[in-house]
């Protein structure tokens, strides 16, 4: 016997469609790497993810909709945060693998895109406490500061990489420097790395980002340290 187009079963499926339908976009996947690095206000989320307010606040719009992101009123200034950030990490995380492993074009993509232009294996998190618990390594955030400051690996240096080629004296070049930014994809990162390798650094990149490093229950710290 047909189930009824109106049978629960159905209305809760078109429900969870209604949250993949929000995640199904290259933009909103983008705003949501951009808010796992903290809660932002509409115009820095525009400047992180290079987008207009006016399509930013649309794509905002449809995350709230689908439950991924809840807002908050300051005066003029709304304000955006992940409703459930580990959940929400973790669903993106998968849908990354998936695609990494069944679709060619993903593995073209990367190959060509991300993996010619850094051929040495990144660092991976148990190796980062390892060597920082040494002493062995520097590492920098090369995101933007207001990010840093939302949250970051505990002792990283914030180097934004648009100051990067004015702050290569401060980096040291009798050890590791690794360097981290929002993401696996993220390509903040792959640049740092090009900078310093080109200036004889000897650098390597996280194996992702912040988000994961906390994800993961790995030290972290907020705010901007003392001069």
């Amino acid at each position: 016997m047909p189930r009824s187009p109106t049978s629960p079963k159905l209305l809760l499926l078109e429900q969870f469609a209604r949250v993949a339908k929000a995640l199904a976009s290259p933009q909103r996947l983008d705003l949501i790497e951009a808010l796992a690095q903290g809660e932002r206000r509409v115009d820095e989320l525009a400047r992180a993810t290079n987008l207009p307010v006016a399509n930013t606040s649309h794509h905002l719009q449809v995350l709230r909709d689908g439950g991924l992101v809840h807002s908050r009123r300051d005066g003029v200034q709304v304000f955006y945060r992940l409703s459930d950030e580990a959940r929400i990490l973790r669903v993106v995380g998968d849908i990354q693998h998936i695609a990494e492993e069944q679709l060619a074009e993903v593995e073209r993509i990367v190959r060509e895109s991300f993996e010619s232009r850094d051929q040495l294996t990144p660092v991976r998190h148990e190796e980062l406490l390892r060597l920082a618990h040494a002493g062995e390594v520097t590492v920098i955030d090369v995101r933007p500061p207001e990010e840093y400051a939302a949250g970051h690996i505990k002792g990283a240096v914030n180097v934004p990489l648009n100051e990067l080629g004015k702050r290569l004296a401060e980096l040291p070049r009798d050890r590791e420097v690794v360097a981290y930014c929002r993401g696996p994809y993220c390509m903040l990162a792959f640049e740092a790395v090009e900078t310093l390798r080109r200036e004889g650094y000897h650098v390597r990149r996280l194996e992702d980002g912040y988000p994961q490093w906390r994800a993961a229950h790995h030290p972290t710290e907020q705010g901007i340290p003392p001069l």
